[in-house]
């Protein structure tokens, strides 16, 4: 793919960047004109910025706040960056919209501070800002205008934030006002980094709030802010109390495994919410750098970042006005929130964090070095979130196994979200998210269905193991028309381009069973073939999603669901998979073993090769699957005490 037009460049460098040819310069380019891209939308006094596109519940007026802050976000980047070395235009917008965004008889003031206001997530981008813009910024604006944004600033002291990753913004945003020797509670900072520590899972990992949110918040949000705000206190108070260093640890440790989340394109897994801020991912990586705390080499850090930035660059983004749509590539609400607004995609500001680093340090000047998916077939388990990392060289996919996030809410039970829900995810895939096709097409999932075909809904995941090359789960499954949930659980085991997920699941007399796999999306249409027991969805440019039936499935159960504009990687989009109709009477309460082979790859996969070479040996609960390079697969099944999970 090349560069697109509206979006000119400075000449690649094959001998420092060999991977991706992408220097600094690049990165500047590309800030430089997000940034210019937002002046057509600035009101007179440039305290908003109000993008097109669909609002958010917010209204109009904090859609234009959250184009302030988070373009300020950018252009503090930007600045600091270059030392303040850049068009003085740049300086002096940001200033004004400082002085008209706090001016409370004025016609673009932004509202107070209140509790859980959406305001307050966009003030903590103008704190981080302000921090570091200081020299250029700050320092130089009138006292009265100072004065103003301490005023503003004030509404968070002793004010409610919603209890998950917001608390942070109370953090930062009081340690600016700290900083400027403003009035503020040292116990909102205190209580925020106290609360994220009940967050905290093991190896890096935090949860996003009570439950199993893991997604990119743990990067992009968790393990930011603490560093931001030491980075805060360190430079003003000369000291942040030891947190730091704990912080650091833990980023540390998040990093070790974090370049496995990429694909050889560049591509980050799609998994989570708020997918929209796509850049948004590199932020953890940059923190490292930036808090001397990374385990990963200068040349890995930028060959991830800037593989990631031209990943998206490549394929339209920024689009020819220069702006972010909500979406992935092309506008796709259903990957977004009813929170999102218009400029809620320049959170992808986060990802410009690199730029605080001076020119000359390494990460800027080390020869860029291969990420893991370019050097070898992998598979990584990651215990805290529950998950496998399986990736293959050849085609450079990095395929997520999910067993153990599920955004449920911490008591009851919610809706499954398509981002949360599924059995896997992928750096070249994108799950059946609009509502219109959710309700009959789940991807990467183990469905109970209905006389009329309506699937089975997931309620909370209880992860069981994650380790040696197998990850497991299980869950209740909720049927329309049925009283009460059924226990299903699953055993997934990984091998090269393939996983082997195993199924003990429990359904009413006579109920359906069918096993979904990757839904795959293309601007042209997919591509479909079934047989006796396989079905397969292939790309116009090869990616090939397959669901073979090894064990427990009918011969002539194989189908695919074709749909559109359902899925954020196309309009086009089709998901494989294979069915038990009608399940027996006698295997309803005890539990019907059920084996898959789900393939994504972009190799050429020929099913009935597979289906013939892939064996399943099977006796009770015992099940044995060759392939023949002579690997044999197992599943290890929870011990009857492990039932509950954790």
């Amino acid at each position: 793919m090349s560069v697109p037009p509206h979006l000119p460049l400075p000449p690649t460098d094959r001998v420092r960047s060999p991977r991706t040819g992408w220097t600094r310069a690049h990165w500047e380019a590309v800030a430089d004109r997000l940034l210019d891209a937002f002046l057509p939308y600035a009101t007179p006094g440039l305290a908003q910025y109000r993008l097109p596109g669909r609002g958010s519940w917010s209204g109009v007026v904090l859609d234009g706040l959250e184009g302030f802050a988070r373009s300020f976000l950018l252009a503090a980047c930007r600045i600091a960056g270059a030392g303040g070395d850049v068009d003085a235009a740049l300086v002096e917008r940001y200033a004004a919209g400082l002085a008209s965004g706090t001016d409370r008889d004025g016609g673009e003031a932004w509202p107070a501070l209140t509790d859980c206001s959406q305001q307050m997530v966009e003030a903590a981008s103008i704190a981080v800002a302000l921090h570091e813009t200081r020299p250029w910024l700050w320092d130089r604006l009138d006292t009265r205008v100072q004065e103003r944004i301490v005023d503003w600033f004030s509404g968070f002291a002793g004010a409610r934030t919603w209890d998950n990753n917001w608390r942070l913004f109370q953090v930062v945003s009081e340690q600016f006002l700290a900083s400027v020797g403003a009035p503020h509670r040292r116990a909102d900072i205190e209580s925020g980094l106290d609360r994220i520590e009940d967050w905290y899972v093991a190896d890096g990992w935090y949860t996003d709030g009570d439950g199993r949110n893991f997604d990119y918040y743990g990067g992009w949000a968790l393990h930011l802010y603490p560093l931001l705000w030491s980075r805060m206190a360190a430079a003003t108070e000369g000291t942040d109390g030891g947190r730091g260093e704990v912080y650091r640890q833990r980023l540390s440790a998040y990093l070790a495994t974090y370049p496995h989340f990429f694909g050889g394109d560049g591509a980050p897994v799609h998994q989570g919410r708020s997918l929209s801020y796509r850049f948004a991912v590199l932020a953890p990586a940059w923190m490292g750098a930036l808090a001397d705390c990374t385990p990963l080499a200068p040349g890995l850090t930028r060959r991830l970042a800037s593989g990631t930035l031209r990943h998206f660059v490549e394929r339209g983004v920024p689009d020819e006005r220069g702006l972010l749509p909500l979406g992935w590539y092309d506008t796709f609400l259903p990957a977004s929130q009813p929170y999102s607004g218009p400029a809620s995609p320049y959170w992808a500001s986060k990802g410009f964090l690199g730029l605080l680093l001076p020119p000359n340090h390494p990460v800027w000047t080390e020869t860029e070095s291969p990420l893991p998916v370019e050097e070898t077939d992998q598979c990584v388990a990651l215990p805290a979130p529950g998950w496998l990392l399986h990736s293959t060289r050849h085609d450079g996919l990095v395929r997520l196994v999910n067993h153990g996030s599920d955004h449920q809410p911490p008591r009851g039970v919610g809706p499954d979200d398509p981002h949360y829900a599924a059995f896997a995810y992928s750096t070249a895939t994108a799950p059946t998210s609009a509502p219109h096709a959710r309700q009959r097409t789940r991807d990467n999932h183990l469905a109970l269905l209905s006389p009329d075909g309506i699937p089975s809904s997931r309620r909370r995941i209880h992860p069981l193991s994650c380790a040696d090359g197998q990850a497991s789960s299980w869950h209740e499954a909720e049927l329309p028309g049925h009283p009460g949930a059924f226990r299903i659980e699953t055993v997934s085991l990984p091998h090269g381009p393939w996983e082997v997920r195993v199924h003990r699941a429990q359904a009413p007399p006579g109920a359906s069973v069918r096993e979904s796999g990757y839904a795959v999306a293309h601007r042209q249409p997919v591509h479909t073939a079934t047989g006796p027991g396989w079905a397969l969805a292939r790309t116009a440019d090869g990616l090939t999603s397959a669901v073979i039936a090894l064990h427990g499935w009918d011969e002539d159960g194989a189908s695919v669901a074709l749909e559109t504009h359902a899925n954020a990687y196309g309009p086009h989009s089709a998901t494989p998979s294979v069915t038990l109709t009608g399940r027996p009477e006698d295997a309803g309460a005890a539990g019907g073993l059920h084996a898959s082979l789900i393939v994504l790859s972009r190799d050429a996969v020929d099913p009935r090769a597979l289906r013939a070479s892939v064996t399943a040996e099977v006796s009770g609960d015992t099940l044995l699957v060759r392939f023949l390079d002579g690997t044999v697969l197992r599943p290890r099944w929870a011990a009857p005490t492990e039932a509950g999970g954790r």
